[in-house]
């Protein structure tokens, strides 16, 4: 049986938990643009490859070189499309994987108002990063179809891990940044990244064609109770709960955007076409 060759392209948290489940077992390369990430890819278990997204011409030589691909480069922070994943593709093209993974993000559902919602729902993204990444995946079907590959779009709200670089909320807490008030709250959804690498594993094994899955676990939680939760597991103070008409003069952009948006994922996709079964199928389990 020839052994699988992965092509891992973003290999930061998320990649280096899937290199160390597979504990050797594929053939794995993993695109950086750091030669000095090179030796750590190295002792992951990966074959180095020095290239940039946002320069094309270092990117000949990933045409052909895995069967399976597992994208979880993010866009740049600037415009609607998402030139990194355009000049991927290119790259590609020349001799098309048969099997693409693409991370992206439930944040192209937009606000759903609280709702429940599952990958039936159609995007409609509010802030440029969402817009990006709607290109992407705008980008990444079309090739799947002109090219036979089956493309999966793995659709991933927040990441958390105890052990993962910004990761826990505990860092929040000791900085005493304040949530919205219950009855100005919003729903939050959360993955634990090893379910996450894990799901990552199994769209390349199991993902049906051109197909969207929520990544997410069973929890449906709102933001101020997902950090309350946190605060007593840590034995750290509950945060201060404001309006949000407060939050609009205390608060930047970026998290004003999280607060703006309300949504309960379904995950029914991710458990009977993936078969993920969930490590982790709530925060209380994975804090």
């Amino acid at each position: 049986m020839t052994t699988p060759r992965l092509l891992i392209i973003g290999c930061g948290d998320v990649g280096l938990r899937v290199l160390e489940a597979l504990a050797g077992r594929w053939r794995v390369f993993a695109l950086t643009s750091s030669v000095t990430r090179a030796g750590e890819l190295r002792a992951a278990g990966a074959v180095p490859l020095v290239g940039n997204l946002d320069d094309p011409a270092t990117l000949g030589r990933l045409a052909g070189l895995a069967d399976l691909v597992l994208h979880l480069a993010p866009p740049a922070r600037d415009g609607d499309a998402d030139l990194r994943t355009r000049h991927l593709l290119a790259a590609l093209a020349l001799r098309p994987p048969r099997v693409l993974v693409y991370a992206s993000t439930t944040g192209v559902y937009g606000d759903c108002g609280g709702d429940s919602i599952d990958e039936t729902r159609a995007p409609n993204p509010a802030t440029d990063r969402a817009r990006r990444r709607v290109d992407a995946e705008a980008q990444l079907r079309a090739f799947g179809r002109r090219h036979g590959t089956r493309v999966s779009l793995l659709r991933i709200p927040g990441i958390y891990a105890r052990d993962r670089e910004g990761g826990h909320p505990r860092e929040r807490l000791a900085r005493g940044t304040p949530v919205l008030r219950r009855e100005d709250d919003v729903f939050t959804n959360h993955i634990h990244a090893d379910d996450l690498a894990r799901a990552c594993l199994l769209a390349l094994l199991r993902g049906l064609p051109q197909r969207a899955v929520n990544v997410c676990d069973d929890s449906q939680l709102l933001m101020g109770d997902y950090f309350d939760l946190a605060a007593d597991l840590a034995g750290l103070p509950r945060p201060e709960r404001i309006t949000r008409a407060e939050a609009a003069e205390r608060m930047g952009a970026m998290a004003l955007s999280f607060w703006s948006e309300s949504r309960r994922l379904a995950n029914q996709r991710l458990k009977r076409e993936l078969r993920l079964k969930l490590h982790y199928p709530t925060p209380a389990d994975g804090l």
